[in-house]
């Protein structure tokens, strides 16, 4: 707890001026906008005071700039290809552990006793909160300098990610239907965890529960359960998955 004492002392303080410079990569400006930036909501609730408001700008500010990017690094590619890879490059378990690596886990200020985090992406989405506090400090063209130089090229590997399925959900139901399956999927627990809805949603096959995954909203839970159903089931790909899965019991 010293670390974060020290993390949020008066502006003047050093210690987080110099955390957060070695991270950045420059001096930020408007040392509040980062401090708010890594403040996640387990510790201050206020709208103006947590990462919230930074990390939905964040989130438009990098899609903008990694459509940008894509735009320029593939000129011959249709829009799906573009689709699809921008959606795997601020995937949220992508972003999450780019930001460990970059060191944000460090300096996030959150609840740590509290266990319902520890399967959440907050570090993914304070580093979006980080890349919104940039923009508002330093404008459009450092923050796309900033992201590309730190975020795209150390992190994003373009062929590598061309290859990668992270639709999961897509690959189960292309898999089902290959193979004349019934899927679906069942919220079998909802409740409140500090103040937030904790879902569990279970992948079904032919009426039994291959696999579960939980997150804070349904989509991500069935992405999850979807990764585990895929993993535990053995698909390689959609077109030789009878060949290459365990099939589900009737």
């Amino acid at each position: 707890m010293d670390f974060f004492k020290n993390l949020f002392k008066e502006q003047t303080g050093t210690s987080f001026k110099k955390e957060l410079k070695n991270i950045l990569g420059f001096t930020p400006g408007n040392i509040s906008l980062y401090k708010t930036a890594l403040t996640h909501r387990s510790i201050r609730e206020k709208a103006d005071e947590n990462n919230e408001r930074l990390e939905y700008l964040g989130d438009a500010v990098l899609s903008a700039l990694i459509a940008d990017y894509l735009f320029k690094h593939y000129p011959y590619k249709e829009e799906g290809f573009l689709t699809e890879m921008r959606s795997k490059m601020v995937n949220r378990q992508q972003l999450n552990e780019i930001a460990v690596r970059m060191g944000l886990k460090k300096v996030t200020l959150y609840n740590k006793s509290d266990n319902s985090l520890k399967i959440s992406q907050i570090f993914g989405n304070t580093l979006e909160a980080l890349v919104g506090a940039i923009f508002l400090d330093k404008g459009y063209k450092q923050t796309s300098k900033w992201v590309t130089e730190r975020i795209i090229l150390p992190h994003m590997f373009i062929d590598d990610l061309e290859l990668l399925e992270i639709n999961h959900k897509n690959k189960l139901y292309g898999w089902a239907n290959k193979n004349g399956y019934n899927l679906e999927f069942e919220t079998i627990e909802e409740r409140i965890e500090n103040g937030r809805r904790l879902f569990t949603v279970a992948a079904v096959v032919n009426g039994e529960r291959i696999a579960s995954g939980k997150a804070f909203n349904k989509k991500d839970a069935s992405q999850i359960a979807s990764q585990v159903a895929v993993e535990k089931l053995n698909i390689i790909n959609v077109e030789s998955s009878s060949e290459n899965a365990d099939s589900p019991k009737e």
